[in-house]
């Protein structure tokens, strides 16, 4: 998909030279959601000016307009960690294979991924050396090193960085590329009461991310056996769905790791009565993926539709001056509207530009998402007033001057408040509740999201991954929601017909 995107997409930056155009603008997509959806992904997250493809398969350049989403996340996210009094600090791209293969479990799960550096110039390097795929292996060492007595515990820890994962076929921006930025947070404790209490507080800030911040619902469940983080204890995620494609995608994961890398790495502590324990650990991360989540959910056949609180510019005055018109008075209008708006703390700006018209205008600010555009013309001026246009159904409102700070408040907060409700509407109508196979399968083919009462074998959703093989892909456990329905005595599981334990989410994912 990167490469046919890539030469469908090379000229696809705003100008009126691709072939398939709208004749008044030059501009609009050429696919459709409905119809080719990852062709529409494809052309959406670079005509939208997001990213541009690099020349290095699956690796992609964040463009501003990408950039300022990741950086309104990671000022909400730091800010509250913070709060919680877990540091920021940064360790090495670089991991020693000594330290990689010590987890014999956990980096099996990476192996495929693991990029490694083999020269320097032309010089063959003795000892390879990893890139790190995530960063435990590289951490914990130094853990063993900085806890000695309970007065050194919690230590926690987070980074902002970039991690590189090289083996997979679809390379898609955003969801699945070689290397993607992402936080990790690596904390230790004495007890494991105060690690489950942290696992379930990070979760949390994952689900404000998602539904406060990209106005996307998620759910917040545990992960199986099977699908749990390599190495650890237990997995919890928030899971997200695209219903265009009918598949899940895990929207980030909080994992308690008990002291199974404790163990590995000797991270052990005196307690207060001078005995040697052992620690608890957690690992919790989110990625620009979130980014990608977004523009699935709420794109488009214009193209981008941003939530106005990671907007990097969330109202656009355009200026639409008619012949004979007062030109001068409609531009100081528009940048008087621009500076009210500022001076209120909204991201505001004007398109003064004469060499695209103001239909052209609407069109490329349409296709990049900006959640709010303000017309000014002759007839405006005359009732000192604006025209607003929302960018999630077009709705248009005359506003007064006078009230303008306020409406836009109001509109803005609307408009974020629509589009979730819009995504989990769509979200609700794509699940399914069955309780027998025959259901499964349909479902399935139905593109759900299914909800099964299971008995929670590992064997038999290996099972279900095997009997679901195909074109598409095979199914499997999304998570296991913390909000469980009523499962009433003697439900048998929908896979084994042996007695159902949980309610578990099922489907196909990303």
């Amino acid at each position: 998909m990167a490469d046919e995107a890539k030469k469908s997409n090379s000229n696809a930056k705003g100008g009126g030279k691709k072939k398939e155009v709208k004749k008044e603008t030059g501009l609009g997509l050429s696919n459709k959601k409905d119809d080719n959806f990852g062709e529409w992904y494809s052309e959406v997250v670079v005509s939208s000016e997001m990213i541009e493809y690099y020349d290095i398969s699956g690796c992609y350049i964040l463009r501003p307009w990408a950039m300022s989403i990741w950086e309104t996340m990671q000022t909400f996210f730091d800010a509250e960690i913070k709060k919680m009094k877990i540091k920021n600090c940064y360790f090495p791209l670089f991991v020693s294979p000594g330290v990689l293969q010590r987890e014999k479990d956990h980096i099996e799960g990476f192996a495929p991924e693991v990029a490694w550096v083999t020269k320097s110039g032309s010089t063959d390097l003795d000892v390879h050396i990893a890139i790190r795929p995530t960063s435990e292996t590289v951490m914990y060492p130094y853990y063993s090193k900085w806890i000695r007595g309970h007065r050194d515990l919690p230590l926690k820890l987070n980074q902002w960085c970039n991690v590189v994962r090289w083996e997979f076929s679809h390379p898609t921006p955003f969801i699945r590329s070689r290397e993607f930025l992402w936080q990790e947070g690596h904390t230790a404790f004495a007890t494991k009461d105060e690690a489950d209490a942290e696992v379930l507080e990070i979760l949390e800030l994952y689900r404000r991310i998602y539904e406060e911040f990209l106005a996307i619902p998620v759910i917040k469940g545990k992960k199986s056996e099977l699908e749990k983080f390599a190495g650890g204890l237990y997995t919890t995620s928030v899971e997200a769905f695209i219903p265009n494609t009918g598949r899940g995608i895990q929207g980030a994961t909080s994992h308690c790791l008990g002291q199974n890398f404790a163990k590995m790495f000797e991270i052990n502590f005196e307690n207060e009565k001078g005995e040697r324990q052992m620690v608890w650990q957690n690992s919790w991360a989110y990625s620009t993926r979130t980014i990608g989540v977004m523009v699935m959910v709420h794109g488009d056949d214009k193209g981008l539709v941003l939530p106005p609180k990671v907007a990097s510019l969330q109202v656009i005055v355009v200026p639409v001056p008619y012949k004979d018109a007062n030109t001068q008075a409609i531009f100081d209008a528009c940048s008087a509207t621009v500076n009210t708006l500022s001076e209120a703390g909204f991201r505001a700006e004007a398109d003064f530009r004469d060499n695209y018209s103001p239909g052209w205008k609407y069109s490329h600010w349409e296709m990049k998402g900006v959640p709010l555009r303000i017309e000014i013309g002759p007839k405006d001026l005359a009732n000192n007033q604006v025209r607003a246009v929302r960018r999630d159904n077009s709705a248009k409102v005359d506003i007064p001057m006078a009230n303008l700070v306020e409406k836009v408040k109001d509109m803005l907060d609307d408009i974020h408040q629509s589009l979730f409700d819009a995504a989990k509407k769509k979200r609700d109508a794509c699940v399914k509740v069955v309780k027998t196979w025959d259901e499964f399968m349909e479902a399935l083919n139905q593109k759900k999201m299914i909800l099964a009462p299971w008995c929670d074998e590992e064997e038999v959703e290996k099972d279900v991954k095997a009997r679901t093989k195909g074109e598409m892909g095979a199914a499997k456990t999304l998570c296991s929601p913390f909000d469980q329905p009523e499962l009433p005595e003697g439900t048998l599981c929908f896979a084994s017909g042996k007695p159902a334990k949980k309610w578990t989410y099922w489907g196909r994912s990303y």
